[in-house]
Parts: C-alpha cells; sequence; structure tokens
C-alpha cells in the first residue's frame, strides 16, 4: 500500500469522514506506532494506528451508500453516551459501521444518506461541493411577504451571514403554511434558526431531497441502497462543481 495522509487512511478504513478523521489527529486522539500524529502526516500498512484507544487495520472493505428516512425522536450519530434513540440503531442490520454525511437534529427528519466511503462522505460535505438539500417545513399560521423577504434575506445565524436561501411557499391549511427551502449551506439549526428571525414557529421540518435525489416513498425508520445511478449522480455533480470553481 502506497502511504497516505492520515485523515484518508482513516477515512478509506471506515473509522470517520476525512474532516472527523481531521479534527481527531488536531485533538490529539490519533497514535502512529506509539506517538500522537500530526495533521496530513502519511502513514502506510506496516504502521501501528490508533484512533480513540482502538487499533485501525485498513481492509478494503466493500463500499456501502444507503439513503435512511430519519425519523423524529432520532439523534444523527451512531453512539450517544446519555442513552438517546440514535441513527446507528436503525441500520445495526447491515453489520458494517456506516457514517451520516451531514446532520439532522433530534426533532427533524428524512433523507440521510449514510456511507463508509470517507471519499464520498468528504466531497459532499466540503463547501466547494455542496449540492442543494430541498427541505419542507411547515410552520404555525400564515406567512406573509414581509417574512418571507427576512427568509430570503443574508440573516445573520450565530454570527455568520449566510447566503440568501431559496424559499416559497408550496402549501397551506387554515392553520399552517408548507414552505419549501433550498439550501447549499448547513449552518447548525439553521432553518429553525431562520424561522426565528421571521417569528415563524416550525411544527415540522423534513429533509425532501439532497439535489435530484429524492426521498420518495422510503418510509420512517426504514432504509434503501443508493442505486448505481444515484452514487454517480453524487459524485459527477461534485465533480462539475469542482471544475467551475477553479
Amino acid at each position: 500500500m502506497e502511504k497516505v495522509r492520515i485523515q484518508k487512511f482513516l477515512s478509506d478504513a471506515g473509522v470517520a469522514s476525512r474532516r472527523a478523521a481531521e479534527a481527531a489527529v488536531a485533538e490529539g486522539a490519533v497514535t502512529v506506532n506509539g506517538r500522537v500524529c500530526a495533521v496530513g502526516q502519511k502513514v502506510g500498512e506496516n504502521d501501528v494506528i490508533v484512533y480513540r484507544g482502538r487499533r485501525v487495520r485498513y481492509i478494503n472493505k466493500k463500499k456501502i451508500y444507503i439513503m435512511l428516512n430519519k425519523p423524529r425522536g432520532y439523534i444523527t450519530t451512531n453512539d450517544d453516551e446519555n442513552g438517546r434513540k440514535c441513527t446507528a440503531d436503525l441500520v445495526a442490520d447491515l453489520n458494517e459501521r456506516v457514517y451520516p454525511v451531514g446532520r439532522l437534529d433530534r426533532d427533524s427528519e428524512g433523507l440521510l444518506i449514510l456511507t463508509n466511503d470517507g471519499e464520498l462522505a468528504n466531497r459532499l460535505m466540503h463547501p466547494s461541493h455542496e449540492i442543494p438539500k430541498i427541505y419542507n417545513v411547515r410552520v404555525r399560521g400564515a406567512v406573509t411577504e414581509e417574512q418571507l423577504g427576512i427568509l430570503r434575506s443574508a440573516l445573520d445565524i450565530d454570527g455568520y451571514i449566510i447566503k440568501p436561501v431559496n424559499v416559497e411557499i408550496i402549501g397551506y391549511t387554515e392553520v399552517s403554511t408548507l414552505l419549501r427551502f433550498r439550501l447549499y449551506e448547513g449552518r447548525n439549526r439553521q432553518i429553525r434558526k431562520m424561522c426565528e428571525k421571521a417569528s415563524l414557529e416550525v411544527s415540522r421540518l423534513t429533509r425532501v431531497a439532497i439535489g435530484d435525489i429524492s426521498i420518495g416513498d422510503l418510509k420512517p425508520g426504514k432504509y434503501r441502497d443508493l442505486s448505481p445511478s444515484e452514487i454517480d449522480y453524487l459524485y459527477g455533480k461534485n465533480k462539475k462543481q469542482q471544475k467551475n470553481d477553479l
């Protein structure tokens, strides 16, 4: 095996996404041959690599790509020290550790991609490779044009000025309005904080698509394999965007 950077080794080994691996290295949670590893350090198959106290051996595993319909009440993680329900519980029958690409907060639901392909996870989470994530958001009451204007503006969220978001009304009842958000960023609880700025109360938040990949009729708590064309789309879309960014 040719030597590669530690974050690539860990992501290829299915331990964590490349971004999470870099964070672990920066924390000093990774050692190589008994010494704390440096970010960007190159490693090979003869090195003894320990990630958060566990020896990591590179195995060329079959790549897994799945779509999960995350229900409300689950947190997007593989384990939780407080004993809360985790998305990993819903895919335990895979008998293989897969990692969520991005997050949905506990009260949100919908499309979540999980994989053991660290390269794809890194591509999808890196800002320069972002593809739109589409959400249906039900809020209480009617939404005014003024409130729509606030939602569509470059808001200050936790000291960060977000890019303007495409927001449209796609339905309503006597007591609520259904909005569709199209995001190219993914700040922590961004949509909920945007709605707070517009004095709107969110009653339900569902991610319905990532780019051209839709949740369809997949039931909450269930998952399915991504099709070869969907995997190609995720890679191909990002390669095209990367070219446009250069």
